[in-house]
């Protein structure tokens, strides 16, 4: 898409995409700089595409795409006589190109490659520069408007969408991805494959002295805090030196009523208003006025979601009061200090074969369920039989003493 008024071509062709998608090998998400433009029409060289080519070889260690291979190949026995001089600036540019800062190295590398893209697509997809007939808008146009404008809007707001979730995803698999037992190695084994249950016993619900790694995923954020049973302890003696338990507690209520059983529901909401909420009550909670007025309103018909307004605005307060003052006290300190770091289990390739082996498929929880009943069945029928009988044979007792 092209914008004459100023000037600036937005190529939104991805090359995350082209690996998956073979028809989406000509789309990236680049605002490019106005020397790739494709309105400035400078002549397009295969000297350029043969330097570019050797330069990606390089840097690729010559693993190339099947179609750039075929180029380089074609363009090296045809330039063989000035090859050297192809090969010299390619290497020159790669050097020039490792100077730069890594940013600026990945964007222009990113602007180089949508270039050629376009300009000597992959065998088998259509040239963004051929425009036909099925084309949506004409790009000598002066102005685009209507329902053109409008996709073009679309298609700038979800390429912004799409370009926060990416950071967003990449961001959270880079955190995580230490902490996932599947992806990497997790102290002191991974009880999948050693069938080594010290894994499960370190990092049991309440245990007393957690593990770094444990304590690590606290700072992730405040949400990963409250997940965790351990962590939720150590805040809440945290709060407790603070004298502000009660949040911590009202939010703990408010979850027990959304999750609780429904014939319990109205008792629970009226005792948690009655120990948070109402004048006077022994452990009050500070919320705004409107929040309060939501909730007492919402009260008079109790149901599972009535606190939300009010658990909503305690976690807040909480998340940014609270949370960035636990991570820099001595109690959490103390907590990271006693941590544990578990020593690796090394098991051997036998060990794990032989494990392996002996590794059988357990039993359908609903299969275990109706043995369960099949044995009380069974107590039952010996308790009735043997009851009977004793009352038979006191029965026989009396009648032959009369």
């Amino acid at each position: 898409l092209r914008n004459l008024n100023n000037g600036t071509l937005i190529l939104n062709l991805g090359f995350c995409l082209q690996q998956t998608n073979p028809a989406h090998r000509n789309v990236s998400v680049l605002l490019q700089t106005p020397y790739f433009w494709p309105t400035q029409q400078w002549p397009v060289e295969d000297t350029d595409y043969a330097i570019y080519l050797a330069k990606r070889n390089i840097r690729k260690k010559g693993i190339l795409e099947l179609h750039e291979q075929e180029q380089y190949n074609r363009l090296h026995k045809w330039m063989n006589h000035k090859w050297d001089f192809i090969v010299m600036q390619a290497k020159e540019q790669y050097r020039a190109a490792k100077e730069r800062k890594k940013p600026d190295r990945v964007v222009f590398e990113c602007q180089e490659r949508a270039y050629w893209v376009v300009h000597r697509p992959p065998p088998g997809t259509v040239s963004a520069m051929d425009y036909g007939l099925d084309r949506r808008i004409d790009p000598n146009t002066e102005e685009v408007t209507g329902e053109s404008a409008r996709d073009l809007r679309e298609l700038n707001s979800l390429s912004s969408c799409f370009s926060s979730c990416s950071c967003s995803l990449v961001k959270y698999c880079a955190t995580y991805r230490s902490h996932d037992p599947f992806l990497s190695n997790c102290l002191p084994s991974n009880p999948w494959l050693t069938d080594d249950v010290t894994y499960w016993t370190l990092n049991m619900p309440n245990v007393e002295i957690p593990t770094k790694m444990r304590v690590e995923r606290w700072t992730f954020s405040f949400g990963e805090l409250l997940s965790d049973p351990r962590g939720r302890n150590d805040f809440r003696l945290f709060l407790k030196k603070e004298f502000s338990g009660e949040n911590l507690a009202f939010w703990e209520s408010c979850e027990d009523l959304k999750w609780g059983t429904a014939a319990t529901m109205r008792e629970k909401a009226e005792q948690i208003y009655k120990t948070f909420l109402a004048r006077g009550a022994p452990r009050w909670i500070n919320i705004d006025g409107k929040t309060m007025e939501v909730t007492v309103k919402g009260l008079k018909h109790p149901h599972r979601y009535v606190l939300d307004a009010a658990q909503t605005h305690i976690y807040m307060l909480m998340k940014k009061d609270s949370y960035g003052r636990y991570m820099k006290s001595p109690v959490f300190k103390d907590t990271l200090q006693k941590a544990m770091s578990p020593e690796e289990h090394k098991f051997s390739d036998s060990q794990l074969e032989q494990n392996a082996k002996k590794r059988r498929p357990s039993l359908s929880p609903i299969v275990l369920r109706q043995q369960e009943q099949e044995q009380k069945a069974k107590m039952a029928a010996n308790v009735d039989i043997t009851q009977v009988m004793t009352k038979l044979s006191k029965q026989g007792r009396e009648g032959g003493k009369s």
